[in-house]
């Protein structure tokens, strides 16, 4: 089910109503709607796959309990050893099985031998998996280091790995932050129904009138790049850019704001990356639940930044190609992942990781201003060159759009088979950058004003232009099922 659906608008009052009104004296009830709401919410992509969310819940619940009660480090090591070779083996069959496969046929193949027939497997992969397994080790890890104590309640435990919400495309939460919030009684807040409802609005307005508005013309673009000269290859890879923020942090808007109209407060996952002034400050912005978690759970137990530079310089190598593979089995992602890893170094080597922590774009003097102003244009430049590999469908296609780029070094006007006018989205683009601009510092409320008439007009002219850019013959489905 998409939240840009007409399901999903029957789906979420539905839920609602019941929550609010029918179960609300009983947390017990409650949960249970929950559950069951995010088992249909996600049964209604493929009902199969949820005995797979259910054994993953199983598994890590009765882990969590038998390493709180081992009595040895051995037992502990033991039972977090089970949690992790199960979820990453439901993880790499599913993800990355028909990845191997190919990959060993191609390098048969440079070797010269051509087999007759080989195995393979034509496996589905599901929705949300790589969220999921997350979320999941993320628990068993954290009552491993003594972090949290495990929930001897399956119906807790069970509803924090399928909140719908957040099932599908994150944020990944952390145990420690959203079980305490299922397992105590919620109360209705009216405010925070309001900022949920704006929130919500917002992610709707980025997905339709920024996301699915662009696709048509980048998907054309890095389709037919052949055929294209240097400028329309570079307005692709600026749209995507583009596109691919208002696809994943509408979702994230959109998921975080359903969740307040249930009481529950989930993790900011974007916090305006595109005027982040270094690479370092882009991914403290940018999938954050993701970035957190691999700092959290892998790049500190390696190491982190206590090590010598050389092992830093190893340790963000590490995180980034292993985050640019759980992105998807395609070299496209490895490849989209080194590049950022070889971004960060010059950081590493200039001690300017940890720059801009507690800053933000635009607030120092003129002269400040304007340096940083080139230093946010260079860092989205680097981002939308590296984005270049992560929307090809394969490494080649990104190496000869690049070459096309620097071979058709020219500017022609772009002109789309369906008539778009270019400056209808450059106007809408320009407006939105705008925007958030001014509403930079406000992530958890993107419609901040104090006045109830420029809040009537803010909500008037996003419903409008998610009316006019809406095109129904467009794929709605979000970038990041696909993860």
């Amino acid at each position: 089910m998409l939240f840009n659906s007409l399901e999903f608008f029957i789906f979420l009052p539905t839920i609602y109503i019941l929550y609010w009104l029918v179960f609300k004296q009983s947390l017990k009830a409650q949960n249970s709607l929950v559950l069951i709401a995010s088992y249909f919410f996600y049964g209604m992509w493929d009902w199969r796959f949820l005995s797979l969310i259910f054994l993953s819940s199983v598994v890590d619940y009765i882990v969590g309990l038998q390493i709180y009660h081992s009595h040895t480090k051995t037992t502990e090591k033991y039972w977090l050893g089970i949690s992790i070779i199960f979820n990453l083996g439901l993880l790499g069959f599913f993800k990355y099985c028909n990845f191997f496969i190919d990959s060993w046929i191609d390098l048969l193949s440079i070797i010269g031998y051509t087999p007759k027939s080989i195995w393979a497997l034509q496996v589905i992969l599901p929705v949300g998996i790589s969220f999921y397994t997350f979320q999941t080790m993320s628990y068993t890890f954290d009552v491993y280091y003594k972090r949290i104590q495990p929930t001897s309640n399956f119906l807790s435990f069970a509803t924090f790995v399928s909140f719908f919400p957040q099932l599908v495309a994150g944020p990944i939460e952390r145990a420690s932050e959203l079980l305490p919030q299922i397992n105590n009684k919620r109360s209705f807040n009216y405010n925070q129904q309001v900022d949920g409802l704006k929130l919500i609005l917002w992610g709707l307005f980025k997905k339709v009138a920024i996301a699915d508005a662009l696709a048509p013309i980048v998907d054309d673009i890095f389709l037919n790049y052949t055929s294209y000269p240097a400028s329309t290859l570079l307005l692709g890879a600026v749209l995507f850019s583009f596109q691919i923020y208002g696809d994943f942090s509408g979702y994230s808007d959109i998921a975080i704001g359903t969740s307040k109209l249930f009481g529950i407060e989930l993790m900011s996952n974007f916090k305006f990356p595109y005027f982040s002034r270094n690479i370092g400050e882009f991914w403290r912005r940018w999938h954050i639940s993701l970035s957190s978690w691999f700092q959290t759970y892998l790049y500190i137990p390696l190491g982190g930044s206590r090590v010598t530079t050389r092992k830093v310089i190893r340790n963000i190598f590490i995180i980034f190609l292993v985050s640019g593979f759980w992105h998807g089995a395609n070299w496209t992602f490895l490849f989209w992942g080194g590049f950022h890893a070889l971004a960060f170094v010059p950081l590493i080597l200039l001690k300017r990781n940890t720059a801009y922590k507690t800053t933000s774009f635009g607030t120092g003097s003129s002269k400040t201003i304007f340096k940083e102003t080139m230093s946010v244009i260079v860092t989205f430049g680097i981002v939308t060159f590296s984005w270049i590999f992560f929307r090809s469908n394969s490494i080649t296609d990104a190496f000869l759009f690049i070459n096309q780029m620097i071979q058709q070094f020219h500017f022609e006007p772009y002109s789309h088979i369906k008539g778009y006018r270019m400056i209808d989205y450059f106007i809408l683009l320009i407006v939105f950058i705008s925007y958030e601009f001014i509403i930079r510092k406000n992530e958890r409320n993107p419609i901040p004003f104090q006045s109830k008439y420029v809040r009537f007009f803010t909500y008037s002219i996003l419903i409008f232009t998610m009316l006019l850019f809406y095109d129904n013959n467009t794929d709605r489905s979000f970038i990041y099922f696909q993860f």
